[in-house]
């Protein structure tokens, strides 16, 4: 969602990273074609009959989706937790086949996408779903000009539709759905104004670098269920909501571990560690995780099994794992009082009808 989830992230310079959305506006949101897509995704590495790169292709892109979907209520639901991050966001997420590095942009053309920016996602009970936008739906123009086409798309997009955010309540696009034309004046959405993305490799971590969270592809294949995977997302998202990466002046270090690992094929050489990460004090992983709490039940996610999912976390990956999750949230036994404790006050303050607000 480039408003879903992002929830806003613009690629500034080609890459072979695998890049979702760019509009200032939009929140980054689900990561699927037109065409195809709707399969049962093979993980990466699987033998299909299909090219290597449109297999690899085809199995980030329903990864992808699926961060986007369960993250899209956290980024909605909670701009009073977000502080000065919330952000008016158009609420859909948008690619062109050079969306995607050099080697996969044929395997891109072959999934539906071509020169033009191509709807992929919509984000649930946002200005844009309300307006009636669709996945396939081709961005023509924005207030009546033209939307960028081409390799450079996306960041001229973005310049175009920045601009109009910060300044409307609305924005009127002109959209191509299934060769007709036809038009939609979309409400923005206030969200929270983090990126969310996928790691392409499979040790089982997370990070946040301030601006951004990113999920192993291996934290995906751990969890059991969305909810799982809910709290995680929830997890770093307090962070950087908290501001955490920066009293540890981890931002620099954390963002440059993101942009390689959303790489296609990213520089494995690091992972033999904790990449220069420095382990979370408990202090500051409790509070992330009262937040988080308190984010996921504003979400409509049950809390239930929390402090059981973070358990068998790091029993199966403890802190001698140096390139898992615990190596960097050492605390467990810490964190696990904490996750009790605001559990309890939550379902208190539910019982009693009081906000949701720690």
């Amino acid at each position: 969602m480039s408003g879903l989830l992002q929830a806003l992230r613009f690629p500034l310079q080609r890459a072979p990273s695998f890049k979702t959305v760019l509009f200032p506006v939009a929140l980054l949101l689900a990561g699927c074609s037109t065409v195809s897509l709707e399969t049962p995704a093979p993980r990466v590495g699987t033998t299909t009959s299909e090219s290597s790169p449109l297999q690899t292709l085809r199995a980030i892109t329903s990864q992808q989706d699926r961060l986007y979907r369960v993250a899209a209520p956290l980024l909605v639901s909670n701009t009073p937790l977000c502080k000065g991050h919330a952000r008016n966001l158009i609420g859909f997420s948008a690619k062109n086949k050079y969306s995607f590095s050099e080697d996969y942009v044929d395997a891109a053309q072959s999934l539906g996408f071509d020169e033009r920016l191509q709807v992929m996602g919509v984000l649930n009970n946002s200005g844009a779903a309300r307006a009636g936008i669709k996945r396939g739906d081709i961005l023509m123009t924005v207030e009546s000009n033209a939307i960028p086409q081409g390799p450079n798309a996306e960041r001229q997009a973005a310049a175009m539709l920045g601009p109009l955010v910060s300044k409307r309540s609305s924005v009127k696009l002109g959209l191509l759905r299934n060769g007709s034309n036809t038009s939609a004046t979309v409400p923005l959405t206030l969200a929270c104004g983090f990126g969310i993305e996928l790691g392409n490799v499979d040790n089982v971590n997370a990070y946040a670098d301030g601006r951004r969270v990113l999920l192993t592809r291996g934290m995906l294949n751990f969890v059991r269920n969305d909810t799982e995977l809910a709290y995680v997302l929830a997890k770093e998202l307090a962070h950087n909501a908290l501001g955490h990466p920066t009293r540890q002046r981890m931002n620099a270090t954390a963002g440059g571990i993101i942009d390689n690992l959303i790489r296609i094929a990213p520089d494995t050489s690091t992972l033999g560690g904790s990449g220069g990460i420095l382990a979370t004090p408990q202090e500051l992983d409790a509070a992330a995780d009262t937040l988080a709490l308190y984010m996921l039940v504003r979400a409509g996610y049950n809390i239930d099994g929390a402090a059981a999912f973070w358990q068998r976390l790091a029993t199966q990956y403890p802190a001698t794992v140096l390139n898992a999750y615990t190596a960097i949230h050492p605390a467990t036994s810490y964190r696990l009082a904490a996750i009790e404790k605001t559990s309890a006050e939550i379902k208190g303050k539910l019982a009693a009808k009081r906000s949701l607000l720690p």
